[in-house]
């Protein structure tokens, strides 16, 4: 519970910067859940089928599949419909993928004497890699509390034909506004400066216009392989140390494995010079290390 307390904070500070704070409150569900109990829990159930329950569409799947189905899968619905109902709420926000837990609320709401709310879904955004929802465990993310620069970066590493996905499903301008940039591209025009002002847009939302504008100063800085200004600067002790060892304890590879792959592909550079052998020892001294196009530290290694 105090996990999840925690959790809490973190995602309402993050809705902060969208939602008015002094006009937001926050629910814990166990309010409710808690006081069920037995008798509760099985009456709930009792309002509901398993045949609804399999018309989900990833359960008809796996049922038809013979992939097991946990009963506290098949409860979860219910749950979370029953938060409806607790809430005696009036509109229910989802991705397209809650569409049916956000029916089983109307549902239950009927049986329980109460309206039944609006629900209003919204397509899953893709991620950085333009296949898997965006997603932290992926890795394919763009966090709103991102540092302004690694953020206009992320918006800038999508492909140009996920950029119009991103347009649709982020941007405020309307669809109009974003047709007429789709005809410049057909025309000519560098898909990159759509893309810019693309970035440029969500950065500003979520930090500043000056913010957006240090950005942009800085993305084009990295790419005519120049040097940001606000690099962390790194202290290790061990030298000569391995080239893999190196970039992890600096924080730039979650592993030496990675790292190494990283040499492998040519993603390496000390001191603006690429780094090939996998079996390197770096010397003391102090450098700048760089890994792929957004990761730099400046290290002195002693």
């Amino acid at each position: 519970r105090e996990q999840i307390e925690e959790n809490a904070k973190t995602y309402f500070a993050q809705a902060s910067l969208v939602l008015d704070p002094a006009r937001t409150e926050i629910r814990y569900n166990s309010e409710w859940s808690d006081p069920l109990g037995a008798r509760g829990m099985i009456q709930l159930a009792a309002k509901y089928t398993v045949a609804r329950i399999l018309e989900r569409e990833d359960f008809t799947k796996r049922f038809k599949a013979g992939t097991p189905i946990s009963v506290h899968e098949l409860l979860y619905p219910l749950m979370q419909g029953y938060d409806s109902v607790a809430l005696k709420s009036d509109l229910e926000l989802g991705g397209t993928d809650q569409t049916f837990n956000l029916l089983v609320g109307r549902e239950l709401q009927k049986d329980y004497g109460q309206e039944p709310q609006c629900i209003l879904t919204m397509p899953l955004l893709e991620g950085l890699d333009g296949v898997e929802k965006m997603s932290k465990s992926k890795n394919n993310y763009i966090g709103i509390t991102e540092p302004a620069n690694t953020m206009f970066g992320k918006l800038m590493s999508i492909s140009d034909e996920m950029m119009w996905r991103y347009y649709e499903l982020l941007s405020f301008r309307s669809l109009g506004e974003i047709a007429e940039f789709r005809k410049n591209v057909e025309g000519g025009r560098n898909p990159r400066d759509i893309k810019v002002l693309l970035a440029q847009e969500i950065v500003t939302r979520f930090h500043n216009k000056q913010a957006a504008e240090d950005a942009l100063a800085d993305f084009n800085n990295r790419a005519k392989g120049g040097i940001p200004d606000d690099i962390p600067e790194v202290s290790l002790n061990g030298a000569p140390l391995g080239i893999g060892q190196l970039l992890k304890q600096a924080g730039l590879c979650p592993s030496t494995s990675e790292a190494l792959r990283m040499v492998e592909q040519g993603g390496v550079r000390i001191d603006g010079a690429t780094i090939s052998d996998k079996a390197l020892k770096v010397d003391a001294g102090t450098f700048v290390l760089q890994v792929g196009k957004r990761k730099f530290a400046r290290v002195t290694l002693a």
